[in-house]
């Protein structure tokens, strides 16, 4: 039931068709008895910085969800950002700060973070191969060294995407150990693969399964399909995997809080979602 004391939460991207967020979320509220919505707003490249700052004179807008194409433009539009938001290029949140001032962070790669550790995954002074430097690698390189990581390597075909992540990594954690240029998965703790490479079967692999032992972790980001091609190999070698879809409702409880909203578990936010594709 929306009244005069509903809080909104834009979900602003385009096309809005494909947006998941509100039959996550809006169940979820339901269950807890909070007055709020998150509302799908559909805006082209062209009007969004117009239409984001415009959004947030509302005066029942509780904060955005910022999805495809407006995570990089978002950055230039804020007036704080996150040292996570800086690393990866890119904001997927925004809320109103006490002083009125908008700020933004970034929480794909807190969703990744937070569900290999829930599964028991080790991150301090880990050794983790990221293949994938785009908008969510580079998200999950930000949040994984943010949580202590020791030494990360990166792997893109696009060689000055890589070096960029690279450069911005050394530049906020500069005791990490950070390489580029290699997608050998050998001697790592975790690998993640930030690619639609093996999203399907047949599709050439981000990396050779042979070279990965089974102690390592194996994340994957594509939502398409729960065991991509290259998580199943990897189940084969006997490797702990963690699914796309995982990374999606381990970042809601990471936007409740910054929201200012009760918290919740990816299984309560699972058991009353009402998704549909």
């Amino acid at each position: 039931m929306i009244n005069g004391n509903t809080e909104l939460i834009a979900h602003i991207g385009y096309p809005t068709h494909s947006f998941k967020a509100p039959m996550i979320y809006n169940p979820y509220f339901d269950h807890i008895g909070v007055n709020a919505r998150v509302m799908p707003m559909g805006c082209q490249s062209a009007d969004y910085p117009a239409f984001l700052r415009a959004v947030f004179t509302l005066t029942n807008i509780r904060g955005a969800l910022i999805t495809m194409p407006h995570k990089v433009t978002t950055v230039g539009l804020l007036d704080r950002v996150t040292p996570t938001v800086d690393v990866a290029g890119s904001c997927n949140a925004v809320r109103r700060g006490a002083d009125g001032k908008l700020e933004g962070d970034m929480f794909d790669g807190e969703g990744f973070v937070r569900g290999v550790l829930r599964k028991g995954l080790k991150l301090a002074g880990a050794r983790v191969l990221v293949a994938g430097s785009g908008g969510v690698g580079s998200a999950i390189a930000a949040s994984l060294a943010a949580a202590g990581i020791g030494a990360i390597s990166l792997y893109d075909m696009n060689t000055a995407s890589c070096e960029g992540l690279g450069g911005r990594l050394k530049k906020h954690y500069p005791r990490l150990d950070v390489r580029t240029g290699s997608n050998d998965p050998a001697g790592f703790d975790l690998v993640v693969n930030a690619t639609p490479m093996g999203m399907n079967e047949g599709d050439p692999l981000p990396m050779d399964i042979a070279r990965i032992a089974p102690t390592t972790f194996v994340g994957e980001v594509v939502m398409r399909t729960e065991m991509t091609a290259f998580l199943t190999a990897a189940q084969v070698r006997g490797c702990p995997v963690q699914v796309g879809s995982d990374m999606l409702f381990e970042q809601i409880p990471a936007y409740l809080e910054f929201f200012g909203y009760p918290t919740a578990t990816p299984e309560l936010l699972r058991s009353v979602a009402t998704l549909s594709y």
